[in-house]
């Protein structure tokens, strides 16, 4: 059963189109990559899926639920840039997804912000850039829901650290739920995704797995990647 069904789907500002009838199916179960260049479109799809934007026209449907109060409480969404109180310590963080989301899991949440060494007692905006992005994705995952949609979660930080991001997708993620992850770093997270979408000025222009592009094109993701948008 499909999780994601977007059918339809255009969103413009101005005169500028940046989803054009946008059509997109994606399994339960599955961590997919949403991979595109930058103003590809990413952005704007994942926030109408966490419902930050209203589409122009076209609908979607997250585990068969219309857009509402009801996805927000299956949705995990880690958006491409810092939106925490920076002046909350981790531990009221963790205490503010706690007392906001049904789903989150403090314990563990607890467990990996002590195994990375995190003072659970230091202000968030005293932390180095890339332990706040560890500490942004663990609250992420420790939620227990359907669907993750993390917006460039490796941009801008170091190779370390971004090992310490995907090794942590594939740990804490609920093998009946889908992951996905936009970036444009391919290289990075193709050894993580079961399945690639590809998109390119607002339109999906490839929708595969990743067994698939590599068996029959005998190509690694990034050098489909490249291929496509050369």
């Amino acid at each position: 059963m499909s999780i994601l069904n977007c059918e339809n789907l255009s969103k413009a500002f101005g005169r500028k189109v940046v989803l054009n009838n946008v059509n997109l199916s994606i399994e339960k179960g599955r961590i997919v990559g949403l991979l595109g260049p930058n103003g590809s479109g990413k952005t704007t799809l994942i926030k109408i899926i966490n419902t930050l934007l209203v589409p122009d026209c076209g609908s979607v449907r997250v585990d068969g639920l219309e857009l509402g109060i009801e996805t927000k409480g299956i949705v995990s969404y880690l958006p491409d840039r810092e939106c925490l109180p920076d002046w909350m310590s981790v531990e009221e963080l963790i205490q503010f997804y706690c007392d906001f989301y049904e789903d989150f899991s403090k314990e563990k949440a607890e467990r990996m912000i002590e195994s990375l060494n995190i003072n659970i007692k230091e202000k968030f905006r005293k932390l180095s850039k890339g332990t706040r992005e560890k500490v942004q994705l663990i609250l992420v995952m420790s939620r227990n829901a359907k669907l993750y949609l993390l917006d460039e979660p490796i941009g801008g930080v170091d190779p370390v650290t971004r090992d310490y991001i995907l090794s942590s997708i594939i740990a804490s993620y609920n093998e009946e739920a889908t992951v996905v992850i936009a970036t444009h770093l391919i290289n990075d997270v193709e050894k993580i995704l079961d399945e690639v979408v590809f998109i390119k000025a607002g339109e999906i222009i490839l929708h595969d797995s990743v067994d698939n592009i590599r068996e029959e094109h005998n190509m690694s993701i990034d050098e489909k990647f490249r291929e496509v948008f050369r």
